[in-house]
């Protein structure tokens, strides 16, 4: 129970960098989830769940060094999401995660259309955050995507499992259930 206390507490001090940079963030219009940090928390809780120690730790380094650099990686996420700037890192592996990452999304839709959206957003949005991670947080990021696939396990299911047992839902199927119920 330590190691998940201890992970929990890891993606607790990467959300509150990521919250200060997010509340930084200037944009045209400003995102109604800048007025909504809770809301930001649990989503990005939700992110980082699914990966492994190794690449949180990689991850809060590179937020650690972006603070020291005075980068804000959520303004240079959001500057690619809106292509605004050139790509920041071609690293091969991010095309490889991302696709990977499509997938495991398509199919929990698939299953659970209610429960899970699939706007197509999603590429842009994982393709703009990866271009902020170092090398190194990329290649154990795409380690604990192909351990994932290696084992059956889709990460994008876990995350969502995450999401809702922490909002008080017992599982997917359970949201899914109550979705359909209320729309009809």
């Amino acid at each position: 129970m330590a190691v998940l206390a201890d992970k929990e507490a890891l993606i607790g001090r990467i959300v509150e960098i990521e919250l200060a940079m997010f509340s930084r963030v200037k944009a045209v219009e400003p995102a109604a989830c800048q007025q909504m940090p809770e809301t930001f928390r649990t989503m990005r809780r939700m992110s980082h769940s699914a990966l492994s120690t190794d690449t949180l730790e990689s991850y809060l380094q590179d937020l650690q060094s972006a603070v020291t650099q005075g980068r804000n990686l959520i303004t240079e996420k959001y500057a690619r999401m809106d292509n605004l700037i050139p790509p920041i890192n071609r690293n091969p592996l991010i095309k490889s995660i991302v696709a990977l990452e499509s997938f495991w999304l398509r199919d929990l839709h698939e299953r659970f259309p209610l429960a899970v959206r699939c706007d197509g957003r999603f590429e842009v949005y994982a393709l703009g955050e990866l271009e902020t991670y170092s090398d190194q947080t990329l290649e154990l990021y795409f380690r604990d995507v192909e351990s994932a696939v290696e084992a059956g396990r889709n990460l994008v299911e876990e995350r969502y499992e995450y999401l809702y047992k922490g909002l008080g839902f017992a599982s997917l199927d359970e949201v899914e259930k109550r979705a359909q119920t209320a729309a009809h």
